[in-house]
């Protein structure tokens, strides 16, 4: 089973939660991990969800590290890419750390379809 990590900062949690159900039946393949606050609104569409840390309190870093042990296949970061953010070092770090490991990571919901429906598509 493929493990996909869902994180969004604050401003694109409506949008995320949007992205998933709209690629639910996918995401029922999938063991999910999110941070904190993002996995909380994801586990209200019925999905079951391993929660982390929120983002500003290490969430992303503990993500971070998942996929630096390969435990993460595919990362999908709806970023607010106009807003600041305490936490940004743990941010460019989870981005440093998927480059490094070639982990698929997706920052908006066009690339992230394509993370999906490559990864979960069982016709591919």
């Amino acid at each position: 089973m493929k493990t996909i990590a869902l994180i969004a900062h604050d401003g694109k949690k409506a949008e995320m939660v949007g992205f998933v159900k709209d690629h639910i039946e996918y995401l029922r393949k999938a063991k999910l991990v999110a941070t904190g606050t993002t996995g909380s609104y994801i586990q209200q569409t019925g999905l079951a969800v391993e929660l982390k840390l929120s983002g500003p309190k290490g969430g992303d870093a503990q993500i971070a590290a998942l996929a630096a042990e390969g435990k993460i296949d595919g990362i999908i970061f709806f970023r607010d890419p106009l807003g600041k953010h305490p936490h940004e070092p743990d941010i460019q770090m989870l981005m440093r750390i998927c480059d490094l490991y070639n982990v698929p990571l997706a920052t908006n919901p066009g690339t992230g379809s394509l993370i999906i429906e490559g990864l979960l598509d069982d016709n591919l």
